[in-house]
């Protein structure tokens, strides 16, 4: 064969092979999603997806939902970054571009598009070639919010809904919260993200009810939670309740908490110790079996 037809045909097949590793995008509500403010793309949350390799896949998968004081969404190095990290490691990864404050729209809308984005995946887990009872899903700071209040606020399915995806449970089947905001109306609070979520004036009932450390029950799955004591933006005190949260009820969660990096720091690379929250991470969910 002709050597220069040979490269092409390399060529060829690692563009192929390209392709086939881009993350392909979905509205996550193709009819329109509830409580939608228009028809514009900012009213129409998505679920950009990415699945590993088949011959790295074990059948895990993870929700991201990428931080931004409900303001916004840090999609790359919370959301993009992570989705091929963990597609590294055989977890096929779907990233929730969620609804919020900068788009418009504050509680429920955040949760709602969370909650239907682990009912899209397991809905779908055959299709995904992900096992129903492996989906995890992962946030970072007001992500981790809304991560947390997806581990704390589920249901079994909505049997009389019209649309098949309703029908399955929106309960994950374990947490990572990374640097999350957790707890409303505290010392330590995160006051941008509970403003831009709940509104200034939020009734206390309700306040309460998105305070996730005040949320969790036996029915929480497990939870993997990281932070670091540098943290000025969303203070270590946020994970730590909910960690102690989960002992009470008798929930298995594992917290590290680094010394070094400040708030925002995604995968931590090249800060001494906080690196190797994604290694620990993965070694947990070994342990748990959403992993191998």
């Amino acid at each position: 064969m002709n050597r220069f037809f040979t490269i092409a045909l390399l060529v060829a097949g690692s563009s192929i092979s390209a392709l086939a590793a881009e993350p392909k995008t979905e509205l996550l509500w193709p009819d329109g999603a509830p409580g939608a403010n228009g028809t514009e793309a900012k009213d129409k949350p998505t679920l950009i997806i990415y699945l590993p390799e088949k011959e790295k896949a074990h059948g895990g998968s993870v929700v991201i939902c990428p931080g931004g004081g409900y303001g916004g969404l840090a999609i790359d190095h919370e959301g993009h970054q992570i989705a091929r990290w963990l597609n590294e490691n055989g977890v096929a990864a779907f990233i929730c571009d969620y609804r919020h404050r900068g788009k418009g729209y504050g509680h429920p809308a955040p949760l709602e598009d969370a909650q239907r984005a682990i009912r899209t995946v397991r809905s779908r887990a055959k299709e995904f070639s992900v096992d129903p009872a492996k989906i995890g899903i992962l946030g970072f700071s007001a992500g981790g919010h809304l991560t947390s209040s997806a581990v704390t606020h589920f249901d079994k399915g909505k049997a009389d809904s019209k649309d098949p995806i309703d029908h399955v449970s929106c309960r994950p089947n374990f947490g990572v919260l990374c640097y999350p905001v957790i707890a409303f109306n505290e010392k330590f609070t995160h006051v941008g993200s509970q403003n831009n979520l709940l509104g200034k004036d939020a009734p206390e009932d309700l306040v309460k009810s998105m305070s996730s450390e005040k949320q969790v029950t036996a029915e929480t799955p497990p939870c993997f939670l990281w932070h670091t004591y540098e943290d000025t933006g969303v203070p270590p005190e946020n994970s730590i309740v909910f960690y102690l949260a989960c002992i009470r009820n008798k929930v298995p969660a594992e917290l590290h908490v680094y010394e070094k990096g400040r708030h925002g720091v995604g995968l931590g690379k090249g800060i001494v110790g906080t690196e190797n929250w994604p290694n620990e991470c993965i070694a947990w969910m070994k342990n748990h079996g959403f992993a191998k």
